[in-house]
């Protein structure tokens, strides 16, 4: 009877655990057999260039949603982001562009967690307005720099081959873009698991009046999360760009929902105070592949959408039965 039992709680444990890599090598196999275009060297390649924006500005969103709380600012970062770093390039050359660009991460990052604390709002539910406002704001900004207009390399009269490397050079068989990502998820995972600010943000996520009894900075965890996640969705837009050659007030629509997707889908818990890179590293994979699929099959934008919604709610659904 007990090893019935032993085995009901290991199969379910591994059901719940690993479902996420269960559902991308089914994904992959019956993409492989209905469309054999998917194995090709070039989708392969064209894989590995989306993982760098989507999964930068996922592991922004893991630290945020660890740490209790949620950002859809990132939207209107992206987009302020990607049109200043173009807008810069001739004026002050590409270097100092690009730090500008992740500058304006951070600092949009590091006024989210002042509106918070200045305004005592720290919950999910109000942090999820005032970074909704922050979108607004910042992708308005993003509108009167371009004049509503799409910014291209082609127009460009100085030299922008840092961005083409980033966007399409290769070290070997992998594309710049995903090293960056790879590096950027060792980093954050030793800061995760070994760092006592790490550590700081998974209690401040759990219980924040706990972690400020046990004398742990809650406000100095509250404004990390947030400047880390300004500084990947940055990141993030910085790739996106250098892979279109083009930098428009609105690229970074819908990048908030699919961080969050990716996050959650991956195994990291609305309630705050769990979580892991590593597993939003497999969420990020899922959505990337499910996209790419579904375009090699044909599926319209619309029905996409409706997937990746259902989705959505049924990764909520589950993680709200999780016992606490």
């Amino acid at each position: 009877m007990n090893m019935k039992v032993d085995i009901k709680k290991f199969t379910t444990s591994i059901f719940r655990d690993y479902l996420v890599l269960v559902a991308i090598l089914a994904l992959i196999l019956v993409t492989m057999v209905v469309e054999p275009r998917f194995m090709s060297t070039q989708n392969m390649t064209n894989i590995f260039r989306q993982f760098g924006p989507l999964s930068l500005v996922s592991l922004g969103m893991t630290f945020v949603i660890i740490g209790g709380f949620i950002d859809l600012s990132v939207a209107g970062i992206f987009s302020l982001v990607c049109v200043v770093t173009v807008s810069l390039i001739d004026p002050i050359g590409q270097v100092p562009a690009m730090i500008v660009g992740l500058l304006v991460g951070i600092v949009c990052g590091l006024l989210n967690s002042f509106l918070l604390l200045s305004s005592g709002a720290l919950t999910q539910a109000e942090a999820l307005f005032i970074t909704f406002g922050m979108s607004m704001i910042t992708g308005a900004f993003a509108l009167f720099i371009t004049g509503g207009m799409v910014l291209n390399f082609s127009d460009l009269a100085g030299n922008f081959a840092l961005f083409t490397a980033i966007g399409s050079g290769t070290v070997g068989l992998f594309p710049i873009s995903l090293i960056i990502f790879s590096v950027a998820l060792v980093i954050l995972h030793f800061f995760q698991s070994k760092t006592i600010m790490g550590r700081t943000i998974c209690l401040t996520g759990g219980n924040k009046t706990a972690a400020r009894l046990t004398g742990l900075s809650v406000n100095g965890s509250i404004m990390m999360i947030y400047a880390l996640s300004g500084f990947l969705t940055a990141l993030g837009a910085i790739n996106q760009f250098s892979r279109t050659t083009t930098a428009s007030p609105t690229m970074g629509k819908g990048f908030e929902t699919n961080a969050i997707l990716a996050v959650v889908v991956g195994g990291t818990t609305l309630k705050g105070g769990k979580g892991s890179v590593l597993r939003t590293l497999m969420g990020t994979m899922l959505i990337i592949l499910m996209s790419n699929c579904l375009n090699l099959l044909g599926v319209s934008s619309f029905m996409q959408n409706v997937t990746k919604g259902a989705i959505l709610v049924i990764a909520i659904w589950l993680d709200n039965r999780k016992p606490l």
